[in-house]
């Protein structure tokens, strides 16, 4: 974006008084703090829900990234007339500050021109806390992933402890947890009636406090925190059911007693959107940019991953075991029409920065587009089975016909020069449709070279606890895709995205995967090493050692040293992990590994010492 010119802020929402003044605003309706910068795009999180409340009637400012020690700086637009909205932002801000080493990372990409700093660790309790400092009755709703993977207890592996609600820690009154679409304007609504804020204990998709339970129907009574906090057991047992009342449609309110007769209720979550409600948060009037204070700062890193995306789906039907997307999203697919997805494309082409390349056209998977069966938008995804794993479900319905409709629409839209699928690809879906024209037209008009895939392991061990496919399903579609590159004429290669320390994962199975990597020619560059973050199956087996779904118990590396020789299991060939692998080698009993044959991962100790004499 060209920045040497000095931008107008007319058409985004204001963000100081002299910009409500504009408006002719003498006080908004509600006030959104967030820990991101202001980006207008439907790619983050604060522009969707202020710009639908927009579209609903009321007045909605942004206070963006204030100074957390300074409680002045959550008062520059007054008090609201209906509440405060706090989310951390598009991440948890423990996962954007910290890496799975707990090393401080050096760049926030959703920061002006990536700069560190300017939010607070465990961010959504430290803005409701500096809220209440000076507002101490004004409404404060919590959203956001942060927030809503947080909403009960949970454990929180940068402290390596359980922590309580948010809702307790922060001071705030309300938490609306998932997508929020519905919950917030709800919400709005109820507040806008005169309803107190203390009495909003009905609407789906939200969390409260509560001093009884007898507004409650047929609640799940969660272990307490006390129980929790003395009991790993318990804590699986909690996070079991809470993992079983995930359906809109079937779930119970859940009810988690903390002392002195404080409950924390999460109600069922929300009801997907329809197709027809998802394009009309789509097409909101977005100014599709950072707000032009970040100009002189080069603007928002962020945007440039997702400005020339099209987001067409979400929730998804895998239930992978180390993903949050059960807890926030859903399994239920909900899908934008063809129609809004080229209107988006078309506007696409108008902006002067786009070079003909649509980045990406998914979601969390790329070619989902129907619910796994009929039933599930009347009775919601099963509580008792996932739909692809550890065998497809005989109700799953399987077509791209769909997916591979609108791509070829967008590959017409003119203006544009090529289409990407850069999100996840779930192949054993894919291999499951007797026509593979998908995979056909992925290799010929939406690879560039490259494709990214996320087997994420090879043990049978591991890929059960995580819900993924067997390898040979991913050696399947890899043999496909080969063959339809060379068909299209074309030379491009498969990169898999590996996980090490996963819960399940033995230095046995850990150096199978090691093996793999060496009979595929792979060396990768980056190895992803398992990120206990909240709300996950995988998270609370690393936390408690028992998987919550059968309560079983399932080995999980958790000694940072047992991580550390994993990872280095995947990148054996780099030198700095020599000494790391030779450990982990021995440990595993696979001393056959090292030596001189075409099979061994590494040379014997002895050759470090005559390879220095060499050099010297």
């Amino acid at each position: 974006m060209d920045t040497t010119k000095h931008r107008s802020t007319e058409g985004f929402l204001p963000t100081t008084r002299a910009e409500m003044d504009v408006r002719g605003w003498k006080q908004c309706d509600f006030v959104y703090v967030s820990g991101d910068a202001y980006v207008d795009h439907p790619s983050f999180g604060t522009a969707i829900i202020a710009r639908l409340l927009e579209a609903n009637g009321y007045k909605v400012g942004i206070i963006a990234q204030p100074d957390w020690r300074d409680p002045a700086s959550v008062t520059i637009l007054g008090e609201p007339r209906l509440g405060f909205l706090v989310s951390a932002g598009n991440m948890d801000s423990m996962v954007n500050h910290y890496t799975v080493a707990k090393r401080r990372r050096s760049k926030d990409y959703y920061s002006p021109g990536g700069k560190m700093g300017l939010r607070p660790d465990h961010a959504v309790v430290v803005y409701g806390n500096l809220i209440r400092r000076t507002y101490k009755h004004t409404p404060i709703i919590l959203g956001g992933i942060e927030a809503s993977l947080r909403r009960l207890a949970h454990y929180d592996y940068w402290s390596d402890s359980l922590k309580r609600s948010v809702l307790l820690d922060s001071g705030a009154d309300l938490i609306s947890y998932g997508m929020g679409e519905h919950s917030i304007v709800e919400i709005a609504d109820a507040l806008n009636s005169g309803i107190e804020v203390r009495d909003l204990t009905f609407i789906q998709g939200t969390t409260y406090r509560a001093r009884s339970i007898d507004q409650c129907v047929d609640p799940v009574i969660l272990p307490t925190w006390d129980e929790i906090k003395e009991s790993k057991e318990a804590y699986a047992r909690s996070f079991g059911e809470q993992y079983r009342n995930l359906n809109p449609f079937l779930s119970h309110p859940l009810v988690e007693e903390y002392p002195h007769g404080v409950y924390i209720v999460q109600n069922p979550p929300s009801t997907p959107l329809t197709s027809e409600e998802f394009d009309q948060v789509y097409e909101l009037p977005y100014m599709r940019t950072w707000h032009p204070s970040y100009d002189e700062a080069g603007g928002i890193p962020a945007l440039a991953e997702v400005k020339f995306s099209l987001t067409i789906n979400r929730g998804c039907l895998g239930d992978c075991a180390f993903c949050s997307l059960n807890f926030h999203q859903g399994r239920i697919i909900q899908t934008r029409s063809d129609e809004s997805i080229l209107a988006e494309a078309k506007l696409m082409t108008h902006d002067p920065d786009f070079k003909g390349y649509i980045h990406d056209v998914g979601g969390p998977t790329a070619q989902f587009r129907l619910p796994a069966c009929a039933k599930q938008l009347k009775a919601g995804a099963c509580t008792d089975r996932r739909c692809l794993s550890p065998k497809p479900c005989k109700a799953l319905r399987v077509t791209h016909k769909s997916y591979l409709k609108l791509l070829r629409k967008l590959r017409e839209v003119p203006g544009v020069k090529k289409v990407f699928v850069r999100s996840g690809i779930r192949f054993d879906y894919a291999l499951l449709d007797p026509d593979h024209t998908f995979i056909k037209e992925l290799a010929k008009h939406h690879t560039s070279g490259q494709l990214r895939l996320a087997p994420e392991h090879v043990s049978p061990e591991v890929l059960n606890v995580m819900g993924k496919p067997g390898n040979d399903v991913y050696k399947a579609f890899c043999r496909e895709f080969a063959q339809a590159s060379r068909a299209a004429g074309k030379e491009q290669y498969v990169l898999p995205y590996l996980m090490s320390s996963h819960p399940g994962s033995t230095m046995k199975v850990a150096v199978e995967l090691a093996e793999f990597c060496r009979d595929l020619g792979y060396n990768p560059e980056q190895v992803s090493d398992f990120y206990p973050t909240p709300s996950t199956i995988s998270t609370c087996i690393y936390y408690t050692g028992l998987d919550p779904r059968t309560m079983k118990r399932v080995y999980c590396p958790t000694d940072p040293h047992e991580k550390a020789m994993q990872r280095a299991l995947i990148q054996y060939r780099d030198p700095k992990n020599r000494k790391l692998v030779l450990e982990a080698l021995h440990r595993a009993h696979r001393e056959d590994l090292i030596g001189y044959g075409p099979k061994c991962l590494v040379r014997p100790e002895k050759d470090e010492g005559k390879q220095r004499r060499r050099k010297r």
